[in-house]
């Protein structure tokens, strides 16, 4: 992919990456929810049996587009600002259309939404940003279309199975066997497992293809359903066999966003420091914890201290060969430590990461390869050798794991501009604001 071609206007603000103070890195983070856990939250409230809340949510532009779609099916979502916490009491009611869906730039609502839009009783049509426009969105209409969903695309769809397109939702599906390659998004899979339970006849759904990307996230999809009460199976690999009945409502609490961590953890390590993580469970099925051991085989000292995650800087980044596959989310703010290491780095299983906010291994290596590095891109991954960086200017791709990767790199390269800051909105409103205390 040309990623030049999706950067963004000349005129987006730079942001000038503060630097490490000279008394050293000593600081405690607290992070705002998870989005992946927040929008999956949402469908289920929305989808169940009964009103319920959910405290402490993300409230960042990707949750809000998930909000906004579900209620412009019919839920009725409410937010409690009076709360002793933040929260969003959701009352389900009988999904209708016509109504139109803002994706955004959010893959959860683009490809969790359509399934719910199903069983909606009228049409529903769905667009987003430009980029959108791009992701792949094939296997979920071909999915719903053999489900006997009449789905139809737009001239503007640029393949004919991306977005924008409509779907004309009957009020029911009849469910059954789904044959499906959902080896360029893991969404695709948790799409559908979240709605099973209201298919008149469930769904059995079979991946067949490479391995499934983001494994964690399909996980965390089925212990929610599990939760509410929806018998799942799951014994079969890349198997998933939800059964008719019942969405039990329930009221939830969202842990912190691990993924997010990852910018603030990583400054331990450049800054030769130590950073504190609050809230960090102790058992999740984020993708996100996967950065204590990450982070480990890198170089830092990871602990846990009553509740909090603590990293620490050792004084060295250590080169790695890992397999990001299941933890993709993560890769931007890797690649930049492994561009700072002390030798060669090999990162891999990735290459599903070309269909993400933008092709990311190509924004990866044209960015730091910019500034003076050397990554070559690899069919499922990324060679990172390190070299001197120079001062210059990070691009990112509207994406806002780009954008932690260059507030990162922005401690070890003086005088780093980054391209609007601000898209880490997506799911982590006031990151600046948050990424400058932790260096006060």
């Amino acid at each position: 992919m040309n990623t030049t071609a999706t950067r963004q206007s000349p005129h987006t603000p730079w942001w000038p990456a503060p630097s490490p103070s000279a008394q050293g890195l000593d600081a405690v983070v607290s992070l705002p929810g998870s989005k992946s856990l927040t929008n999956r939250l949402l469908v289920l409230a929305a989808l169940a049996s009964a009103p319920s809340t959910i405290r402490r949510p993300l409230r960042a532009r990707d949750t809000d587009l998930m909000a906004g779609a579900l209620r412009g099916l019919g839920t009725t979502i409410v937010s409690q600002t009076d709360a002793a916490e933040p929260a969003w009491r959701v009352s389900p009611a009988p999904l209708t259309g016509p109504a139109d869906v803002d994706c955004g730039l959010a893959g959860t609502v683009m490809r969790f939404v359509p399934p719910v839009a199903a069983l909606a009783d009228g049409s529903i049509r769905f667009d987003g940003d430009p980029r959108a426009r791009e992701r792949p969105m094939g296997q979920t209409l071909s999915t719903l279309r053999s489900l006997g969903v009449h789905v139809k695309t737009a001239d503007a769809s640029p393949r004919g199975d991306t977005l924008p397109f409509t779907v004309h939702g009957t009020g029911a599906v009849r469910g059954g066997v789904v044959d499906l390659d959902a080896s360029a998004s893991s969404q695709f899979v948790s799409a559908l497992l979240l709605v099973g339970a209201r298919f008149t006849d469930g769904v059995d759904l079979r991946h067949h293809g490479k391995p499934l990307p983001s494994l964690p996230h399909v996980q965390m999809t089925v212990a929610e359903l599990r939760r509410r009460g929806v018998d799942v199976d799951d014994t079969e690999p890349n198997r998933w066999v939800v059964r008719p009945g019942e969405i039990t409502a329930l009221d939830t609490e969202v842990e912190p966003d691990l993924s997010n961590a990852a910018p603030f953890l990583a400054a331990a390590l450049v800054a030769n420091g130590q950073v504190r993580v609050t809230g960090w469970p102790e058992r999740t099925d984020q993708a996100g914890d996967e950065l204590r051991h990450i982070l480990t085989a890198l170089g830092a000292q990871v602990d846990r201290e009553a509740g909090d995650l603590l990293v620490t800087g050792t004084g060295a980044i250590d080169g790695v060969s890992l397999d990001l596959h299941d933890v993709g989310e993560l890769t931007p703010v890797v690649a930049v430590l492994c561009a700072l290491a002390g030798s060669t780095s090999t990162l891999s299983g990735i290459a599903h990461l070309r269909g993400h906010e933008t092709d990311r291994l190509a924004a990866i290596a044209a960015e730091l390869n910019g500034l003076g590095g050397v990554v070559t891109e690899l069919a499922d991954g990324l060679r990172i050798e390190p070299r001197p960086l120079r001062s210059g200017r990070w691009h990112t791709y509207a994406d806002h794991r780009m954008a932690h990767a260059g507030a990162v790199l922005g401690l070890a390269v003086p005088d780093l501009e980054v391209e609007d800051i601000a898209t880490t909105a997506k799911t982590f409103p006031g990151f600046a604001d948050a990424w400058a205390q932790l260096l006060r």
